[in-house]
């Protein structure tokens, strides 16, 4: 077996019987709950930020434990979400092994499709979403810290199209890097600003944040990106999240839950 995709789930759910999927319980520190998953509060852990964190304390934990580090192909999907593919699993087909190594052949990563704002650009969408403060501070850090990275950073921001839910299949080498950079940029963030008065919506900050963060990363890096189709199990209302970003930008309506 050479690939490994770790499963992020908050609560019992049914998940896909094949050794490429492992599910892990995120943000088991804050919950007596015993579903039987691996857990990310064993060994190295942040499992207590998840609330602030969201799936990073799943990729944090893998990172420090290296829980990835006998295989060639590792990622990450959610309890809900996962990429397309031939593997049948209930009433769909998701990622196969045999179509990771296919696909790995001739690209350096496997994210979903593009999120298209249209109306939107990056940093306005985060505006209107969320708090522009945290996202400037992020583009300072970056200037201190990887300078390099800034052109990537303000080039993301003017465009319209955004790789979202931090799911991922990529080389273990290229895991460990984007682990070290991610995390240097986040936890000095995390020192600079205050949630405590933040709702439990926007408290999810860095999880916000690393998505863009990610985005950030692959135009600096420039790898061969293979895009597959997303599959929500529990079904997805697009109509619902497009007026929802129509009534933050025109209407300057607080739905931000």
């Amino acid at each position: 077996m050479n690939s490994k995709i770790l499963v992020a789930t908050h609560k019992q759910y049914h998940f896909p019987h094949h050794a490429i999927y492992t599910p892990i319980h995120v943000g088991k520190a804050l919950t007596s709950n015993e579903f039987g998953y691996l857990s990310d509060n064993t060994g190295q852990h942040m499992s207590d930020k998840n609330r602030h964190f969201c799936e990073l304390t799943a990729l944090y934990w893998a990172w420090k434990n290296h829980f990835f580090s006998n295989y060639q192909y590792v990622g990450m999907v959610h309890y809900r979400r996962y990429f397309s593919g031939k593997l049948p699993f209930k009433n769909f087909s998701i990622l196969s092994e045999k179509e990771i190594i296919e696909y790995m052949r001739d690209h350096d990563m496997i994210l979903p499709q593009k999120r298209n704002y249209y109306i939107e650009t990056v940093k306005s969408h985060y505006a209107h979403a969320h708090n522009l403060s945290d996202l400037l501070q992020t583009r300072e850090i970056i200037a201190q810290k990887h300078s390099s990275y800034l052109p990537a950073f303000d080039t993301l921001m003017q465009q319209k199209k955004l790789y979202l839910y931090n799911m991922f299949v990529m080389k273990e080498e290229a895991f460990s890097h984007y682990m070290n950079w991610l995390f240097d940029i986040l936890f000095t963030l995390e020192s600079h600003i205050d949630v405590s008065s933040y709702d439990i919506y926007q408290r999810r900050v860095f999880g916000f944040l690393s998505e863009r963060l990610f985005n950030v990363w692959i135009i600096h890096h420039q790898p061969r990106i293979k895009e597959v189709k997303v599959i929500n199990l529990e079904g997805e209302n697009k109509p619902f999240k497009a007026w929802k970003m129509i009534k933050r930008k025109f209407l300057q309506k607080d739905i931000k839950n």
